[in-house]
């Protein structure tokens, strides 16, 4: 069963190796999880999980693989045990009076008992000695002491109460396949980072504060500049058109951007770029934004990431003319690998599912003009390209 445990969570493609389930191995022979299924859950996420996005899918698989164990454990509570493992069981839970009593009635009379007690009884019974119910120390019901009890009304095993941990799907919303919300791309957009000390020096460094004072003798008080994220971040929205099914989307990744990063810009193109950009929608046809100005005022260090669903005509990528609102001279595929070229860090992030590419050529042209470097908008296709974009 552990073994399956391991294949499943391979064919759900969490990256589990052959070292870390034997690690799991030793720490059950070790015994760290003891008896419990709940300690077992834990001890066998934390040894095979190494990534959060993961835990849902750990979790799916648990229960799929766990559910015969749970359905077996219930069995057992209902075959039959032998008299010796019963007697030594009531030893261990009743009292002298309780078990004299219980040997006295012998099974027959348990049984005959039992049909007279559901005849009186009405509704349902918690704790106590006579009626049949549940926590109680009476031979019949659920969850009782009673070393011969009969098993009435209890769905489930009190003691596998992990089942409850993996049904919770805690960890739903980490999964890296699923949608992105404003914290989860906060999150993604941290790989993003490179971290420098420009300005003036008004942060106390405490370190070289404590070496350089046991140096000296005295106190040597140091400072240096605040530490901030250096990258530089150019956005290119496509706006309107199919784009309006999107919107949630893509405010969400533009309101996570203006929180993650201090260096960054940002403008408006429709289906493809075009000789003209823009800041401000409302303005888009009278306060346009020459796309040569901004290849010549952008270093190359910038990172570019586009932002859009290639949904298109091919002829507004291949053609001059080709765009929906205005007289392009040249086609927009010149301007995509002019961006290309002069910003070697470039990326396109997409909000149609990634299994629909393949049915728009539009997304297959715009796809090979960035060589492949478009992803899907969601937590791992943001990570994929926040990735891309660090190399």
């Amino acid at each position: 069963m552990f073994l399956n445990l391991f294949t499943s969570l391979r064919e759900a493609q969490v990256p589990v190796t052959l070292r870390e389930y034997l690690t799991l191995m030793e720490a059950l022979d070790s015994d760290l999880a003891g008896t419990s299924v709940d300690d077992f859950y834990y001890l066998a996420r934390t040894t095979l999980v190494k990534d959060e996005r993961n835990l849902d899918k750990f979790d799916r698989v648990f229960g799929a693989t766990f559910k015969g164990l749970e359905n077996l454990l219930q069995a057992m509570e209902t075959a039959e045990i032998p008299a010796e493992w019963l007697k030594k069981l009531a030893e261990k839970y009743l009292t002298d009076e309780e078990k004299a009593q219980i040997e006295a009635m012998g099974w027959d009379k348990l049984m005959e008992t039992l049909r007279e007690r559901l005849k009186e009884q009405k509704g349902r019974h918690q704790g106590g000695s006579k009626w049949i119910g549940t926590a109680g120390t009476s031979p019949y019901g659920a969850y009782g002491y009673n070393p011969e009890g009969i098993r009435i009304g209890q769905d489930g095993n009190r003691n596998f109460r992990a089942v409850k941990v993996w049904d919770k799907r805690e960890f739903r919303d980490l999964d890296g396949e699923t949608e992105l919300g404003i914290r989860n791309i906060k999150l993604a957009l941290r790989r993003l980072r490179k971290f420098a000390r420009t300005g003036a020096p008004d942060e106390l460094d405490l370190d070289t504060t404590i070496k350089e004072t046991a140096r000296q003798g005295y106190l040597d008080v140091k400072m240096r500049p605040e530490r901030r994220n250096a990258v530089k971040v150019l956005l290119f929205f496509d706006i309107g058109g199919s784009m309006d099914w999107h919107i949630q989307q893509v405010e969400e990744l533009f309101s996570a951007a203006k929180s993650e990063f201090k260096h960054m810009e940002h403008f408006y193109f429709h289906n493809c770029l075009y000789e003209g950009v823009w800041k401000e929608n409302r303005r888009r046809f009278t306060d346009r934004t020459p796309t040569w100005d901004l290849l010549h005022t952008y270093p190359h260090d910038y990172k570019v990431i586009f932002v859009g669903d290639a949904s298109m005509s091919p002829y507004e990528i291949t053609m001059p003319g080709g765009s929906v609102e205005h007289m392009n001279e040249e086609a927009g595929a010149i301007w995509l690998e002019r961006a290309t070229r002069t910003y070697p860090h470039t990326v396109w992030l997409n909000p149609v599912p990634q299994n629909q590419w393949d049915y728009t050529q539009s997304i297959r042209l715009v796809q090979r003009l960035f060589s492949n470097r478009m992803y899907p908008l969601t937590l791992e296709g943001l990570d994929g390209a926040m990735r891309e974009l660090v190399h």
